[in-house]
């Protein structure tokens, strides 16, 4: 019987060469027939060469590697159409893998190469080349299996992707096992609790939570174990230090290959920002509608002030609108302007000033009278913050006052004293000529509220009301540098 050999043209699969001579050899072709269906139905890349390297036979699994079929008794050692090396450097076909297992005669399994098929597309893979021997010791060939790296590659690339990603992140990102040992550990982690890595791998994740907060690691792990996930749950950690730190967290089960769950990665944002962001919010919030509220008083107040003095309905429009107009202008004391350059930039302006555009609304006077406002010390420049706290306490000073005390009628005075005492400054609010005091308490309305947590926090200073009789005496102590005037 004649060999059989692959045609590269019109894609036969080729054969081992085998002869027969007579009948008794029957049986040994019948198994050969066996041996190349069983190689041909593996999915893995699989030839034969003989002794010299010249390719005897390949499956269908290494011509969808290769791109090309190779041909039968002439291509030798690798049916690919180029090689090279993992480095990319080109691998000459007599250097390949299984060109040195024939030239060692000895198995040359686990080498890395790549194979280019003919439309450039490049395939990594693993040789795993065997010489084979005939009885009596002699080379007479070797077969060779092919393992293609590509989904290994992609695999392994995109683990690395995912652990920079993760070690990057600026959330503190880790894992522990069921038993809340922590095994994994990111910079962001470090950053944000003060452990690193080596201080935080083995250790148990309850380093990281209050005492009084060490059942919430137990019912994690519940949820974890029953396969659960826990999306944005808020709550407080220890950090290295000893400082505790407001935290959004959220808990994943990891899996093993079987489904089953052997451990939790867990992801924490520190939320301190965003909670100062809210608080500042909700007092922005409070603060607009408890001026809104204030608008309305005082603009009421001042239409009836303005209502005393006026005889008719145009003198009353006009003085209306010349305070509401006053009232504008302290407003725009309080606003820093804008530059497309610079962006905001402070705006300084005199106390005095400052004083005289807030009052400006309550002194409706006549030319014979002295002014509803009397203000007296040395003047001052004032900028940036310091501006907008000035503002916000007088304008609360003057809105309480048109609603209780001296301005509420035509005959009530503000004295407004000015002093300097070294690093200090003092302003004392004295009402006189109102309505009988009978309030003798700060209370804890919102006005009172602004009040001392400006001058504390903004000002770094203090203020004390006291409610006598004849009117309300208001002394407010600031802290010279807290002025930001130039």
């Amino acid at each position: 019987m004649s060999s059989q050999s692959v045609d590269a043209r019109n894609g036969d699969v080729g054969h081992i060469n085998t002869r027969q001579s007579n009948k008794e050899q029957a049986p040994s072709m019948a198994m050969d027939v066996n041996v190349q269906h069983v190689l041909e139905a593996l999915p893995e890349p699989i030839y034969l060469t003989d002794a010299s390297g010249r390719i005897t036979f390949y499956n269908s699994a290494a011509v969808k590697m290769w791109g090309v079929r190779p041909e039968i008794g002439k291509s030798e050692f690798c049916g690919s159409w180029k090689l090279y090396w993992p480095d990319g450097t080109p691998l000459p076909h007599d250097e390949c893998p299984m060109a040195l297992a024939l030239k060692e005669g000895r198995s040359n399994r686990g080498m890395e190469a790549i194979a280019e098929r003919p439309d450039g597309t490049r395939i990594p893979f693993m040789a795993f080349p065997t010489p084979l021997f005939d009885a009596d010791g002699t080379l007479s060939g070797a077969v060779n299996m092919l393992v293609d790296l590509t989904e290994r590659i992609d695999l392994d690339e995109a683990a690395q992707r995912f652990a920079a990603i993760v070690q990057s992140s600026d959330d503190a990102i880790l894992a522990k096992d069921l038993n809340g040992i922590i095994n994994s550990w990111n910079g962001g982690a470090e950053r944000l609790f003060g452990y690193t890595a080596t201080e935080a791998i083995g250790k148990p994740v309850t380093m990281l939570i209050p005492l009084d907060r060490h059942n919430e690691e137990t019912d994690i792990l519940g949820r974890i174990r029953r396969g659960e996930r826990i999306d944005h749950y808020e709550t407080i950690r220890r950090r290295k230090d000893g400082s505790l730190v407001e935290i959004s967290l959220s808990v994943s089960p990891i899996r093993n290959r079987e489904g089953r769950v052997i451990g939790a990665s867990k992801i924490a944002r520190d939320i301190t920002e965003r909670r100062r962001a809210e608080e500042q919010q909700h007092l922005l919030i409070r603060e607009m509608d408890h001026r809104v509220k204030n608008l309305f008083t005082l603009a009421s107040s001042v239409v009836a002030l303005s209502a005393r003095s006026a005889s008719t309905p145009a003198e009353l429009a006009g003085a209306v609108r010349e305070r509401l107009s006053a009232l504008a202008q302290a407003h725009a004391l309080t606003v820093p302007s804008t530059s497309e350059a610079t962006g905001r930039t402070e705006r300084a302006t005199m106390l005095h000033r400052l004083i005289g555009t807030i009052l400006a609304p309550y002194d409706n006077c006549a030319d014979d009278r002295q002014p509803r406002a009397i203000i007296a010390g040395p003047d001052i420049p004032i900028g940036g913050a310091a501006v907008t706290s000035f503002a916000l306490l007088l304008h609360e000073f003057a809105t309480n006052a048109a609603k209780y005390g001296a301005l509420s009628n035509s005959e009530g005075v503000v004295d407004i004293s000015c002093q300097e005492d070294a690093d200090r400054f003092i302003l004392t609010w004295t009402e006189r000529g109102g309505p009988p005091v009978d309030r003798r308490t700060d209370g804890d309305g919102f006005g009172t509220v602004l009040g001392k947590a400006t001058v504390r926090s903004q000002l770094g200073g203090e203020i004390v009301r006291d409610w006598k009789p004849e009117g309300l005496s208001i002394r407010l102590v600031v802290a010279r540098d807290r002025l930001g005037g130039q």
